[in-house]
């Protein structure tokens, strides 16, 4: 099998299967976005969505987030993992949406990475999701699964990793294939005990035909 059956095969499955995937955090507005994908680093979106009520109902947009002061904020984020670097990035990302942006979101990567707490992944989470662009975040999910399947080969980095994934993948579906695969990587192809009995893209996934060829000859 070429990758680029592989590829055809991975995106015509995931269309059928799961064509209305989108982002688990939950958000009204891309500031409010711009705030969940900020605090989700290093954390599960479940609990991101159980803290991020308090903090819009005090801080709905950039303006009001400007004024607030670490001890405003901190104790809204506490539950959060690293809670004192993510209270000074919001308030940080705050104060330059206003400086620089009129206190809109941008939607550019570049202009996006400019704000504190702000990466690559997370520009491209933003401007996919909020304005369909084709842009690929990776994140550990979509790192392991793209490789597991066979997707991306012999990726060191998150950033080698988008490059061959939107390399392969058809403009139109880039910004959907970010969260089959983040989806896919959470509830089936998880990092440990993988449930590969249950993964409709079985056949094709050179993880499992690996594993399952080493099975056979331990059999033989």
């Amino acid at each position: 099998m070429t990758k680029q059956q592989r590829y055809q095969y991975t995106i015509d499955y995931f269309s059928a299967n799961s064509p209305e995937a989108e982002t688990e955090l939950l958000y009204d507005n891309p500031f409010q976005l711009l705030v969940a994908v900020i605090l989700s680093a290093q954390c599960t979106d479940k609990r991101v969505n159980l803290t991020t009520p308090g903090i819009f109902a005090g801080y709905p947009n950039a303006a009001t987030m400007s004024r607030a002061t670490f001890e405003d904020l901190f104790p809204l984020i506490k539950s959060i993992s690293y809670p004192n670097n993510k209270t000074k990035h919001l308030i940080g990302m705050a104060n330059m949406l206003m400086e620089k942006f009129n206190g809109e979101v941008p939607m550019t990567v570049n202009e996006l990475i400019l704000l504190p707490g702000v990466g690559r992944k997370t520009a491209n989470v933003i401007t996919s999701v909020v304005d369909e662009q084709p842009n690929m975040a990776v994140d550990t999910h979509v790192f392991r699964v793209s490789a597991r399947i066979g997707l991306t080969t012999n990726a060191k980095t998150p950033l080698s990793a988008e490059k061959q994934l939107i390399k392969h993948i058809p403009v139109k579906y880039i910004h959907k294939a970010h969260h089959w695969l983040i989806l896919h990587g959470r509830y089936t192809c998880i990092a440990r005990n993988p449930k590969c009995s249950s993964c409709g893209i079985k056949e094709v996934c050179k993880f499992y035909n690996n594993n399952l060829k080493k099975r056979n000859k331990i059999q033989e």
